[in-house]
């Protein structure tokens, strides 16, 4: 019988499940403990905190305090790679042979060790990093968060060839994919986005609004909120949500403005599925093509109509269930046009066709653990 133990690295604590990279990191790891793979758990902390339902998922959790030190900017390695490097970490790892499964470049410092040479290892990338870091700086108005992206940047660059002392790198889109198997060779492989939907469940009837759902902290996603405020919904009289985490001052002085938009701010989990489900537009512009933004996914499980750009779809295959709009013109004739009509049964049966075979959890669980057991 296969060793089905593994340790998961995870750059922050993975619940609750209430952004991108910690969704996917959540849903892996729940489907692995449903295959029957015993995991022990480290999570780096910085400002979330313990969360005692990780425990019915994982042998064993560990917690490790994150060194935001600023001393930490002035080093070569990247920022987010730096303020990970952690001594019991490393000691913990190296306890047994057991796989490793590292969650981004942010956890790998531990690779830089001899002694983890020969181990069964994946990395799962959820971005290019360093173009990933490089779109935030284009996206930022704040001069010195700009510079400290675009310094990142660099440093992920040069540090991207830790990845070849890896067994294997699980990337998270298409794209990606390809970008990696062109660097790494056939050690890549393609896992999609883990995500919180084993069903496809789109309502009937009409929605009374349109939805944009994100992180509104991070600075591509406000700039998509703010040209959906000033470009989009500056003439339409039809209801617009924004729902998220901290949006700023300058997206909350847009929205009083105007009558018909609504922010919502820090919503629950539970809040965002039902804004989300009850929407009858979900409108996801992108300006960066990076990773798979898991907000799409959500969307498409559980929303009725979705209207995105090029960008949001990249690398996604997901361009049959979505309406596309690259210009400002064509975003508002569809949400004029898609805002009175329902979500009709064949485009739900597309959906279900492909969500519910590609994007299967457990399905995708089963290909990481075949990789674990093979290398």
């Amino acid at each position: 019988m296969p060793n089905k133990k593994i340790h998961i690295v995870s750059f922050d604590v993975p619940y609750p499940a209430n952004y991108g990279g910690v969704i996917d990191v959540f849903y892996k790891l729940k489907s692995l403990h449903e295959l029957g793979w015993k995991i022990h758990l480290h999570c780096f902390m910085y400002g979330r905190k313990k969360a005692p339902l990780l425990a019915e998922y994982c042998e064993r959790v560990t917690y490790y305090p994150r060194d935001i030190s600023k001393s930490k900017l002035f080093l070569k390695l990247p920022y987010i790679v730096s303020s990970r490097n952690n001594k019991h970490l490393l000691d913990a790892l190296l306890e047994n042979k057991d796989a490793i499964l590292f969650e981004g470049l942010h956890t790998t410092f531990p690779l830089h060790d001899k002694r983890l040479k020969g181990r069964k290892i994946i990395v799962r990338t959820h971005n290019i990093e360093h173009e990933y870091y490089r779109h935030l700086g284009l996206a930022e108005s704040n001069l010195f968060k700009r510079y400290y992206f675009n310094s990142e940047a660099t440093k992920l660059e040069s540090y991207e060839p830790i990845l070849n002392l890896t067994k294997g790198i699980a990337a998270i889109s298409k794209t990606e994919t390809n970008y990696f198997h062109k660097k790494f060779g056939k050690k890549v492989f393609y896992l999609p986005a883990f995500h919180p939907y084993d069903n496809v469940n789109n309502k009937d009837k009409l929605g009374e609004y349109v939805l944009y759902h994100a992180n509104l902290s991070v600075a591509e996603n406000h700039k998509a909120a703010m040209y959906l405020v000033r470009e989009i919904f500056n003439d339409l009289k039809i209801n617009f949500i924004i729902a998220g985490n901290n949006p700023n001052t300058e997206l909350k002085t847009a929205i009083k403005a105007s009558k018909n938009i609504q922010l919502i701010e820090n919503p629950s989990t539970e809040k965002m599925e039902e804004l989300i489900s009850e929407a009858q537009i979900n409108a996801l512009p992108a300006f960066q093509a990076t990773g798979i933004k898991l907000k799409l996914l959500a969307a498409l499980f559980i929303g009725r109509h979705v209207i995105v750009n090029s960008m949001m779809l990249e690398g996604t295959g997901l361009e049959s269930l979505c309406v596309i709009a690259n210009d400002t013109l064509t975003f508002k004739e569809n949400i004029i046009r898609l805002f009175k009509i329902p979500l009709s049964i064949d485009d739900k049966t597309k959906r279900k066709n492909l969500l519910e075979d590609e994007f299967s959890n457990i399905k995708n669980a089963k290909n990481l653990a075949r990789h674990l057991i093979s290398i």
